[in-house]
């Protein structure tokens, strides 16, 4: 079947509030290759945003899977609980940023992953309140909108967010808002509209997502465990993004001299099958009553046997290692092309979670971001625009991808900004 016929098909039967950026439908998948339903390959930069470091289908993920569906796919943890459940837990306990005794809960997304982490820091310290920031985002559910900085097209329609929720310009220096800018901000914040005894947590993302790709400075994540600390405040990392050797390190916490009290997680913790979690100091994570936590799908069989195969793969080829290699390798092609390129305004990111913005006479142009995304699909690459003002283009190709791919879709991307500047 042809891709316009099922399209139609899409906007039929589909709700609108489902947006979808591409009108191709995927037939299968290998690694950083996708075919669609009419046969034409594309490379995946986009890597189901940022759930497939380990790529599509990867052998060792597939046969864990395969495995398990061998032996059982659902028993609900909380009533049959299993092995391979407690052993990940175990394993992220051990490996999430922090110092002493760790414990895990197991979910289904990421939005749902930083529910629970608003959830525990509430019953943990006996406060309501919550501060966010500017440009980050937390998910689609009404805790997730209100934690999320970027109305459109999140919170549009929706009506009143959830109460005691707070936010904070995030420091974009690119932006004019500096570490010390933002900071102050908080600290006025404190003053003029919420106690900071009344705050459980401050929630950020060690490098935004859909924000534009922007990396907490070091000094700004110093500086918000010192604040935590100083008020009896719980610092959560959301990771949903950034972590499994997307930045380099298998968590984006590791490239700062402190960590945080709460971790979410989810995205390619089990390589394109649905599972979340929440890993924080153990004493934190006891404080919600038994029966307070979990979810009839949380912790998966096919998801938490996915992970296992996830975290070996990472170890035993070295994606840290791979992803600070590929970064650098698309920074400098991108320095390649900004004597020539002169809309491209910034090149940033740590290891393979990487961006590119785009101004236009002085301002930023999410038409001619949009202009790349469209020449690329033509070409048979797959690009992700984000950012506040939509004038990002993040790349999120699988770690794995094969050096020859990784080469054609640079040559690809080349090909795709030139003729966005001419159209």
């Amino acid at each position: 079947m042809k891709n316009d016929q099922i399209e139609a098909r899409r906007q039929a039967a589909l709700s609108r509030g489902v947006g979808v950026m591409t009108q191709i439908y995927a037939d299968r998948a290998e690694n950083a290759e996708l075919w669609d339903a009419e046969g034409n390959r594309y490379i995946d930069f986009a890597g189901g945003i940022a759930v497939l470091n380990t790529g599509h289908r990867h052998p060792r993920v597939m046969a864990a899977v395969k495995a398990q569906l061998d032996r059982f796919t659902h028993t609900c943890h909380q009533v049959v609980p299993y092995e391979n459940y407690v052993h990940l837990a175990e394993r992220l306990n051990a490996i999430v940023p922090g110092k002493g005794a760790k414990k895990t809960i197991f979910v289904t997304t990421g939005a749902e992953a930083v529910e629970n982490a608003v959830k525990i820091a509430r019953a943990a310290t006996g406060r309501q309140a919550v501060v966010a920031f500017t440009g980050g985002f937390h998910g689609r559910t009404f805790m997730g909108m209100a934690l999320t900085g970027k109305v459109v097209p999140y919170k549009v329609g929706f009506g009143a967010m959830p109460g005691d929720v707070f936010h904070v310009p995030f420091p974009v220096e690119l932006h004019g808002m500096t570490v010390q800018k933002s900071l102050d901000a908080l600290n006025y914040l404190f003053k003029a509209d919420v106690d900071p005894a009344r705050v459980a947590a401050i929630i950020l993302e060690p490098v935004q997502g859909e924000g534009g790709f922007y990396e907490a400075p070091r000094e700004f994540m110093s500086a918000l465990r010192e604040i935590c600390d100083r008020h009896g405040i719980l610092l959560i990392a959301d990771e949903v993004q950034t972590g499994f050797a997307r930045t380099g390190r298998m968590f984006a916490m590791e490239h700062h001299d402190v960590a945080p009290d709460l971790t979410t997680m989810a995205k390619s913790l089990a390589g394109g099958f649905p599972l979340a979690a929440v890993t924080g100091r153990a004493e934190i994570m006891d404080a919600p009553a038994p029966g307070g936590l979990g979810g009839t799908y949380g912790g998966n069989p096919l998801g938490i046997a996915a992970a296992h195969a996830v975290l070996d793969v990472i170890e035993e080829e070295n994606l840290c290692d791979r992803a600070n290699q590929l970064g650098a390798r698309l920074k400098q092609h991108l320095a390649s092309l900004r004597d020539e390129v002169p809309e491209i305004v910034d090149i940033r990111g740590p290891g393979f979670m990487n961006a590119v913005e785009f101004n236009l006479d002085g301002a930023p142009s999410a038409d001619f971001a949009n202009r790349v995304r469209a020449e690329a699909l033509k070409r048979g690459l797959i690009l992700l625009t984000c950012g506040v003002h939509g004038n990002v283009i993040r790349f999120l190709a699988p770690i794995t991808i094969p050096d020859s791919v990784f080469s054609e879709a640079l040559e690809k991307l080349t090909e795709s900004v030139h003729a966005a500047r001419r159209g």
